[in-house]
């Protein structure tokens, strides 16, 4: 009989190094087991209990049934280990949401702390678990298993492989990216999992062995995913992106094989007792059958499936913007572009100094202004604070300020996205006496929710790197995620209140739920699961008001900060009236700058990966943040490089900012209000606006284009696109800058005409067929 020293020594050193990490970590996201230092909440049901009474116990229960069965090697230890790890992640993660696909998905992200927590507890019980007994096994069936794995992948494949990572041409077993990579995935998954087979069914009996080998074998595709990846999405771009992608395949991998990996360790033991008692042929043609049958399965039910969604767009009134596929339209035959500012004045802003107001006030002089640089669109700041500052009632005057700056917007041929805005979800700074924990900060306040939607629970306002990493914010997303109180639904509901005044304005080009969504305390359960959800509340309340218009839905913070995440679960809404829409500030805001390591995503490649995501919703993308390159002396080149990226890939955004007041919590304590449009701090006046960026941002593009355009490149007043449309069409809108009437060269246009506008030039015209239009050099 084996002693239980090593299993001992193992569940105790798991156990201390839970604990060391939730005492180290001030956050509560880097540890196993987080305590941001909130109050527990015994109250809320399962969620805020999960961490503690799920995923503990199932971590240090398969910590020591790993120990015994795998504890006397180092490296299949280190393995039992890992999987005793993300099946707590994945068990944690059911009990919060219920959701499967959503639970064993979320295993992965654990990965990074799950290898290294693994590599020392095995390390402390090879060390002082005592005598170790080496025993050798047979290798038993291995064919038949690894084929029923790695046939029933596609059936289960759930959320795994999904999002930015997986570029066309990686093999992968979703049946969504057809047939041939499908096939290819199953094969090389097949035959991993039999070599692991061999290698593990050795060393560690019955279903523990085949379970720890499909997990190995799920990693080794990770890379192999990668290496794949490497080659057909580009390689190293300026960036460290391809490292990215081998860390999501590897854990994508491990996460599948932790947890759909029993089906190898009870099937090498079944097939195990059928050779034993039959035909040595049997259990390989009995596993190939199964996995002829799970592959023409993942084939058909895609295509069964397929054209049930529900089209809101094709509903959209004649003169109101809808998605249609990949682009955005009018409903008259014409892509739109819509390109513009962000504009913050009217956001409630925190007010770090009393005496400097934290906005400037906005009036129709601005929009005169945004319409002479040629802007088309504003996504419009708000902050539900204002909006809603007591329960269930919006106030009027609030209202006004936004239907004047629709108004405003709309007499001088400006779209609005009305952007329910947050940062760090509310505006109360770190109050007096606060203890922040050691590696956090002290924090200003920045703009969000109101104070009756704001559930802390006691956690402390203090940041670490930022803004964005707080406790106290954290917790309050996290309440808001899981609709304590009510506040989630209550959101839902203002949004719908606020289209519903909004409904029949055609110049409201659409909603954009959130800004920037914190990622709470349980990612990704929080940032696709529950993001989703809230997402589709929202726009149901949005369709029940009456209200057509687009839906802009952003991914989490993280995308900001990383350059990409997983966003929504694709299929959270029926509604196609979506627009994807996140905030590309790749070499901007992302991390790695501020770390000063080499780009995680370049700034070309971002538009490469959001496109990616975007086709997952079958929606288009839209960018409804990007800029805040900082003073240093390449922001030009920057920008150059992102107009020219942006046109590469015919997409339109919103410039992040129009103004910003020097009291603005975002601007700092400075000489100037740093923005397109300066604000002197020592008068209050206007600064001189920084016409080097605005003579980029006000480059020449085509507002609207008969068909569709299938190219565009620009450089100021010069421009060249061409597109194409089935039938004829005399919607053609184009700006051109400049004071000097443009020569134009066309083909396929007609009746052309080129009017004056404030700022420069407005080309109009009829197209058919393949056309394409260029100003003269």
């Amino acid at each position: 009989m084996k002693s239980v020293r090593r299993p001992v020594v193992a569940l105790s050193t798991m156990a201390i190094l839970v604990a060391i990490q939730a005492v180290a970590d001030p956050t509560g996201l880097l540890a196993l087991v987080g305590w941001p230092g909130a109050a527990l909440r015994v109250d809320l049901g399962l969620w805020p209990l999960a961490p503690y009474v799920v995923f503990v116990p199932v971590l240090l229960g398969v910590t020591w049934w790993a120990t015994l069965r795998a504890g006397d090697r180092f490296w299949t230890h280190t393995a039992g280990l890992t999987l005793a790890v993300l099946l707590a992640q994945a068990a944690a993660c059911l009990a919060m949401t219920w959701d499967v696909a959503t639970a064993v998905w979320a295993a992965g992200f654990v990965a990074a702390k799950a290898v290294p927590a693994a590599l020392i507890v095995a390390g402390f019980t090879r060390w002082f678990g005592g005598a170790r007994a080496r025993s050798t096994f047979s290798a038993g069936s291995v064919w038949p298993p690894a084929v029923l794995f790695a046939g029933i992948a596609p059936l289960v494949a759930g959320l795994w492989w999904t999002g930015a990572a997986y570029a066309p041409g990686i093999p992968v077993a979703r049946a969504d990216h057809g047939a041939l990579v499908m096939i290819v995935a199953v094969a090389l998954l097949a035959g991993a999992t039999a070599l692991c087979l061999r290698w593990m069914r050795t060393r560690v009996p019955g279903v523990l062995g085949g379970w720890l080998a499909a997990l190995i074998a799920g990693g080794i595709v990770g890379l192999v995913q990668a290496a794949v990846g490497f080659v057909v999405d580009g390689g190293p771009s300026g960036d460290v992106w391809p490292l990215m992608v081998a860390y999501v395949a590897v854990a994508d991998g491990l996460a599948f094989g932790a947890c759909v990996g029993w089906v190898v360790g009870l099937g090498a033991l079944a097939t195990d007792r059928v050779l034993a008692s039959s035909s040595a042929r049997t259990p390989l043609l009995v596993a190939a059958s199964v996995a002829v049958v799970a592959l023409g399965a993942a084939l058909l039910v895609p295509a069964f499936g397929a054209g049930s969604a529900a089209s809101a767009s094709s509903a959209a009134p004649a003169g109101f913007l809808r998605a249609d596929g990949e682009i955005i339209t009018d409903g008259k035959g014409n892509q739109v572009l819509l390109r513009g500012v962000n504009v913050n004045q009217l956001v409630d802003f925190y007010q770090p100094q009393p005496d400097v107001p934290a906005t400037r006030p906005l009036t129709e002089d601005d929009y005169a202004d945004m319409a002479e640089q040629g802007f088309n669109v504003v996504r419009l700041n708000l902050s539900w604070s204002a909006l809603e500052p007591e329960r269930g009632t919006l106030d009027p005057a609030y209202v006004e300020q936004i239907t004047d700056a629709v108004d405003w917007a709309k007499q001088h041929g400006i779209y609005t996205v009305l952007d329910m805005h947050q940062d760090s979800w509310w505006n109360g700074p770190t109050e007096e006496g606060t203890a922040c924990r050691p590696g956090t900060d002290p924090m200003w306040g920045y703009d969000g929710a109101p104070a009756w939607a704001t559930i802390t629970d006691g956690a402390p306002r203090c940041q670490f790197m930022g803004r964005d990493i707080s406790p106290a914010g954290n917790r309050a997303f996290q309440h808001f995620y899981f609709d304590t109180d009510g506040v989630q639904s209550a959101l839902a509901r203002s949004w719908g209140e606020l289209a519903g005044i909004f409904a029949d304005e055609p110049m409201v080009a659409g909603f954009d739920l959130l800004n920037e969504p914190g990622f709470g305390q349980t990612a990704p359960v929080t940032t696709s699961h529950q993001l989703g959800r809230f997402y589709d509340r929202a726009i149901q309340e949005i369709r029940a008001a009456g209200a057509p218009q687009i839906v802009f839905f952003e991914p989490s913070i993280l995308w900001s900060g990383l350059g990409f995440d997983s966003g929504p679960t694709p299929g959270f809404t029926d509604d196609s009236n979506i627009v994807f829409s996140p905030h590309l500030y790749a070499e901007s805001i992302t991390m790695d700058r501020d770390l000063g390591i080499p780009p995680i995503v370049s700034l070309e490649r971002q538009f490469t990966l959001a496109e990616r995501v975007a086709a997952e919703y079958g929606a288009p993308l839209w960018s409804g943040e990007y800029g805040y390159w900082g003073e240093d002396d390449d922001v030009l080149q920057r920008l150059n490089r992102y107009a020219d990226a942006e046109d590469a890939h015919i997409l339109g955004s919103a410039y992040w900012v129009w103004k910003q007041a020097c009291g603005d919590p975002q601007n700092g304590i400075g000489p100037v209000g740093n923005a397109l449009m300066m604000q002197d701090c020592a008068t209050g006046g206007d600064a001189p606006p920084k016409a080097d960026l605005l003579e980029i941002l006000s480059r020449a593009y085509p507002r609207f284009s008969p068909g569709v355009l299938t190219s565009l490149d620009a450089d100021g007043a010069r421009v060249e696109f061409a597109g194409t449309t089935p039938e004829r069409v005399c919607g053609l809108e184009v700006w051109i800058p400049g004071t000097v009437e443009p020569e134009l060269e066309t083909a396929g246009i007609t009746d052309v005409e080129t009017v004056a506008v404030p700022g420069g030039w407005s080309v109009t015209g009829c197209a058919e067929g393949d056309y394409s239009l260029a100003t003269a050099p």
